[in-house]
């Protein structure tokens, strides 16, 4: 795999400096050469294997020290950067040069508390972490303060009878009532899988899990959802039939849709719809483009998962068993 790796400008910095310094204060030059080896050597690795560059090899024992004991690197920097203050002012250095030292102290300072805070493992199948370079793939074996890293929590999938007059987001800068004022009490932190219209009810699937979440809404998933609505306005059966070659509205170009006239009650038409790719009020507008005015409509099932005779409002998880299989037949498999 490709590395990527970058040490801070001000490292250039302080071997110059040194020099110039030796100079002035005739430092004896193991000094120097220890100064420069125990200072903080920042590195920013991006899908690191050292393995892959032997010659920037030695920049990883440079930076162990900061991973192994923080504080004390923390507190080498601010010792050592003092210390450079004393003499930038011994030897009348201007304002500019102390304002670089003291804006390399805070860097190393900041750089290494970050890197304890988002990387602070202990160990990896009992071998100590040296390095931030550490590529996971899972986090069975991983301990942090010698506590092991629970294994994240299993997804969860409800469904939800989702009211009209309510909106698909978790808050309204308007105050309208949103889904999340119509759920119990009781459920864990959920997101919704893809969105409903403040006017359309029906089955709305609620999730635990970002990653499926995302995967569920992409197109090319291709989950069918299946759509009631009541239509005002006159339409052919063989008008609805048309629709399964897809359309373009207004340079929208609409996929496959699966149509039927159920019945007719009056001038109002029972259409049901399955698409797949449920793009933004897609059934209102291909319905709007045959001449129809919705004024219902109810989506009945989510891939395998229907509405039935939920109540209102309702709430149920899917079982576990089920959830499993349901994402395995997905494309490309579980999330």
């Amino acid at each position: 795999s490709e590395s990527k790796h970058a040490v801070d400008v001000p490292v250039v910095v302080v071997v110059v400096g040194i020099a110039a310094w030796r100079g002035q204060r005739r430092l004896p030059l193991p000094v120097c050469a220890l100064i420069f080896l125990l200072w903080p050597t920042t590195v920013v690795v991006a899908d690191a294997d050292w393995g892959a560059h032997p010659s920037l090899a030695f920049l990883k024992e440079l930076d162990a020290p900061r991973n192994a004991c923080p504080s004390l690197h923390v507190a080498f920097a601010v010792f050592t950067a003092l210390w450079f203050e004393r003499l930038l002012r011994e030897v009348g250095a201007g304002p500019l040069l102390r304002a670089v030292n003291a804006l390399w102290c805070l860097g190393i300072v900041w750089s290494t508390l970050a890197i304890r805070q988002h990387v602070a493992l202990d160990a990896l199948d009992g071998a100590p972490i040296d390095t931030p370079a550490t590529l996971l793939t899972s986090l069975h074996g991983v301990t942090v303060d010698g506590v092991a890293i629970a294994a994240p929590a299993p997804t969860r999938l409800f469904l939800f009878h989702k009211p009209v007059g309510c909106l698909t987001t978790e808050r309204d800068p308007a105050g309208r009532p949103t889904i999340y004022d119509r759920l119990p009490d009781g459920l864990p932190r959920v997101m919704p899988i893809g969105r409903l219209d403040m006017n359309t009810e029906g089955l709305l699937l609620l999730t635990t899990d970002g990653g499926f979440k995302r995967q569920m809404e992409l197109p090319a998933t291709g989950v069918p959802r299946t759509y009631r609505a009541r239509a005002f306005g006159e339409v052919s059966q063989q008008q609805l039939e048309d629709l399964f070659d897809g359309l373009e509205i207004d340079g929208v170009r609409y996929g496959q849709i699966e149509a039927n006239l159920e019945r007719r009650t009056g001038r109002n038409q029972w259409i049901e719809m399955t698409l797949t790719e449920g793009k933004n009020r897609e059934v209102r507008r291909v319905l709007e483009h045959l001449g129809l005015k919705v004024n219902r409509l109810i989506r009945t099932a989510y891939g395998p998962f229907a509405l039935g005779e939920m109540a209102v409002g309702a709430v149920e998880e899917v079982r576990q068993h089920d959830l499993i299989l349901f994402r395995k037949t997905l494309k490309g498999g579980a999330a």
